[in-house]
């Protein structure tokens, strides 16, 4: 694999991010002459597979759930469901038959599901794209034919719609909407589910005559059964590259894909105010826009968005050097971000996270009653996406965001971000390359500029091949990246926890005086994906100076990593199980220098039984050989790490229960016996109705961590540091509770809360005497300081009610409340749950309210 290496004046992202929409607006005319690949050689070539024929309808069926209309009558039925679980291949124990049709703006399919007891048949009411145990029939289309990609469309006998796109054969979308339609009945038949799936919503290449992949899941919940046309195999890994095919679609044309949605959102909230606090009222207009420019290339924007309607990140209190990931959870960042994953990891390169943020230099604000946004607002982005009978995938992301400032301070800068993305399938989807580039430039004051890095470039370069009928697979990338800025700017990225250039023991070329940085990630791996046993490994290393928390997530560069698996997986129920697993896992770290850091063993074994109730447990241990941690001490020398062992247990009922209990446990011992960790988390889920719903669950640990980083003390790597550790007791408990209420598939209500709370106190401070002694006595000295004013008292609550309405296709309003408290002032180190969640219930709310209302309109 080949790399360009980017040298001398890094152009403005905004720049390349238009660039890069240019390229890609003009791709499809030259991408849509280019033919299919042919058929892989060898067996993969003469594999068998399933075929079906959809008819041209004269006229379009009326939706209801009945199969009365002329197309059912001349359809040919697809028949030989198979059972794929719990056992692969068995014969099913209901019959089951399909029937496809189209016409030139619409695929048709309907379903039989034949039961002898219509009354017994499991279906729940619930919000769209929540899976609830019941009876499900899932359409699944591969409308590429490339056996990589997929749009599934899934429905219960209540109505309730599901719908994902699939990528990469077996990666799911969840966030994936589409504006189709469906309708179900239960006779004395059994059931059925009669769809209509615009083509306006799915993508394909232009050409005269088409086949689609095609597959159709069906579930039977009371009897756990899942079936399949044409057969699934849970031994192969992948679901599109097993899809049946599907024929008979001539003259399907390339409809026109516009769709607007624009909303409007009327927020009120607390706000500080010197004479105490206050409230504030803005409205906002903004809308998302999707436009097909070709049948399979879609341009989505957005302006001015607000994503109010989403839950809160849960709370929690980070003791470690390193930060925090946090899920993303935005609809637009969240659909179709699976194009934009990398080398199979899909927030290394982009972590969408970062557009959006939260201002990284609130610290500079004096005032602490200031009222400092908790995220930058983003002025608008949009993204390309595509893929096309080539093979050949692309997609391009821009985004702006705004300059924001509490009082005279910056607290974030204007940003633009650009990502693209190109990749292409050879061997139908056998063998694939890929290339990635990602730009952040920020607009950056004089005391901006000394903090944050003023521009910053990764491109990488990514391959895979399976083999041998698909059972074997290697993969490989190559990334590079290059930030720059102030010398200040870049001083503060070699010092911080990534990078650690500063570490005395390092040995690493630490300049103060850089303004640019640069570094590569090499990553090697091979697979056995295929039958019940498989096994694999992988190396990658991370050169010190790799980079990419402008755009992307990296916890830590300056490492080498060497990993081995192996698995064995049932294939079919035996005397006691429906499922069981055995995974073994082999984990080894370096630094690029080759200091050993981590050596990791692993057994995990999970099992679900014939009752539905599953079981698993987790071993592992971690330094039973000499490793040293280069992060412990904070930019300090490396310390030895002790041994530990640690076990996780999770045990659940048969979800088909009305009250469904889950439990986990965790404990682990290290430091000699010194350090303890144990943890509980019951939980349990009540369906009160086929429509309601409720979650309730706990969270207490207690934590005695015997080294526990507290302090440096004086210049890193002078002869006077003092590099402090402490024995720190801590203690946590939160709830979590969720309520869901669905009054029609359209119209639901959603509440949550979650109280956090965590103590811990600071006691027996030792300093590093020497780090790397084999003898844990010996590496630490007592070290003469107070630590009672180290100690802690963190209580937050976050809490939210959202309203959704679906009032027409496509369009939604939204009534949302939010509050949050938090209380960090009482009682240090004394755990007293109940004194503390009364606290925390009476200190100042934070209150939202927020209306959103958008419109769908397709043109």
């Amino acid at each position: 694999m080949i790399t360009t290496t980017v040298r001398g004046t890094i152009v403005s992202a905004g720049k390349i991010a238009l660039t890069l929409f240019a390229i890609l607006v003009a791709a499809p005319t030259g991408a849509q002459s280019i033919q299919a690949q042919e058929s892989p050689a060898g067996a993969s070539a003469t594999k068998t597979v399933a075929g079906a024929t959809a008819v041209s309808a004269e006229r379009p069926p009326v939706i209801d759930g009945r199969d009365d209309d002329p197309i059912w009558k001349s359809a040919p039925p697809i028949t030989g469901f198979r059972v794929f679980d719990p056992k692969e291949d068995g014969d099913p124990t209901f019959q089951t038959e399909a029937k496809v049709g189209y016409d030139a703006e619409n695929i048709y399919v309907f379903v039989r599901m034949f039961d002898p007891h219509p009354d017994s048949i499991v279906s729940l009411l619930s919000r769209r794209d929540v899976k609830t145990q019941s009876e499900q029939l899932k359409i699944m289309i591969d409308s590429y034919h490339d056996r990589r990609t997929g749009y599934e469309f899934a429905v219960n006998p209540a109505g309730v719609k599901r719908d994902y796109y699939t990528y990469d054969d077996s990666r799911e979308d969840i966030t994936w909407d589409a504006v189709w339609d469906v309708a179900t009945r239960i006779d004395s038949l059994g059931w059925t589910a009669e769809f209509r799936i615009p083509l306006s919503q799915i993508r394909y290449p232009r050409a005269a005559e088409h086949t689609f992949g095609l597959m159709i899941v069906r579930d039977i919940a009371r009897l756990s059964e899942r079936d399949a046309w044409p057969l699934l195999r849970r031994s192969v890994r992948g679901i599109a590259s097993q899809f049946g095919d599907l024929g008979g679609f001539r003259g399907l044309g390339s409809p026109h894909r516009l769709e607007i949605a624009p909303y409007v959102v009327t927020k009120n909230r607390s706000r500080p105010q010197p004479t105490g606090f206050g409230r504030t009222q803005k409205l906002t207009l903004g809308g998302d826009v999707k436009y097909g420019l070709t049948s399979n290339l879609t341009l989505d924007a957005t302006i001015n968005p607000d994503f109010g309607q989403v839950e809160a990140d849960p709370a929690q209190l980070n003791l470690t050097a390193f930060e925090t990931f946090l899920a993303e959870q935005r609809p637009f960042f969240l659909e179709g971000t699976g194009i934009f994953s990398f080398a199979g990891d899909a927030s290394r390169l982009f972590y969408s996270r970062r557009i959006g943020r939260a201002p990284q230099l609130a610290g500079l604000v004096g005032d602490p009653g200031a009222d400092v946004p908790s995220a930058t607002p983003i002025l608008g982005a949009g993204k390309l996406s595509g893929r096309f009978a080539s093979g050949a995938s692309l997609g391009a992301l821009a985004a702006v965001t705004g300059r924001q400032s509490v009082g005279p301070t910056i607290v974030e800068p204007q940003t633009e971000y650009g990502v693209f993305r190109a990749s292409q399938d050879l061997r139908n989807g056998q063998t694939g390359i890929g290339t990635m580039l990602t730009v952040v430039n920020r607009q950056l004051d004089d005391v901006s500029a000394l903090r944050l890095r003023r521009q910053a470039i990764v491109g990488g370069v990514d391959a895979r091949h399976r083999f041998a009928d698909g059972r074997y697979s290697i993969t490989g990338s190559f990334a590079t990246s290059n930030v720059r800025g102030t010398a200040g700017a870049i001083d503060r990225t070699q010092r911080n926890a990534v990078h650690y250039y500063n570490r005395p023991d390092a040995g690493l070329p630490y300049d103060p005086n850089r303004t640019s940085l640069s570094g590569t990630d090499l990553q090697l791996k091979a697979d056995k994906v295929a039958g019940t046993f498989t096994y694999g490994g992988l190396y990658e290393r991370l050169s010190p100076g790799f980079e990419t928390n402008d755009i992307g997530f990296l916890s830590q560069a300056d490492q080498q990593i060497a990993q081995g698996y192996a698995q064995l997986q049932s294939s079919e129920p035996h005397a006691f199980w429906r499922n069981a697993s055995a995974q073994f896992y082999q984990y080894n770290q370096f630094t690029s220098n080759g200091l050993p850091t981590t050596n990791f063993s692993e057994l995990y074994l999970s099992a679900e039984f014939q009752n539905r109730m599953t079981m698993s447990a987790d071993l592992w241990t971690d330094n039973w050989l000499p490793a040293y941690c280069d992060r412990c001490a904070r930019g300090g020398p490396a310390v030895r790490g002790s041994p530990d062992y640690n076990i996780l247990v999770n045990l659940s009922a048969d979800p088909r229960w009305k009250a469904i209990p889950t439990f986990a446990a965790i404990y682990t011992v290290g430091d000699y016996g010194n350090s303890t960790l144990w943890r509980v988390r019951p939980y349990v889920t009540v369906r009160a109705r086929s429509n309601l719903s409720w979650e309730l669950g706990t969270r207490y640990q207690r934590n005695r961590a015997d080294t526990q980083w507290f302090e440096n003390l004086g210049v890193i790597g002078s002869d006077t540091t003092h590099y402090l550790f402490a024995h720190l007791d801590q203690e946590l408990l939160s709830f979590t509770s969720r309520f869901n209420y669905t009054a029609t598939t359209t119209m639901s209500l959603q509440l949550y809360a979650e109280p956090f709370m965590t103590t811990g106190r600071y006691f027996r401070l030792r300093e590093l005497a020497a780090p790397r002694a084999g003898s844990y006595a010996d590496r630490y000295r007592p070290f003469a300081l107070s630590t009672s004013d180290a100690s802690f008292n963190v209580k937050q609550l976050n809490a939210s009610a959202v309203a959704r309405w679906e009032y027409r296709a496509g369009s939604t309003i939204f009534l949302v409340w939010t509050q949050g408290r938090d209380q960090e002032d009482r009682n240090p180190g004394s755990f007293l749950p109940v004194r503390d969640f009364k606290d925390l219930f009476a200190a100042r709310p934070d209150n939202t309210f927020l209306i959103k209302a958008s419109y769908w309109m397709n043109f």
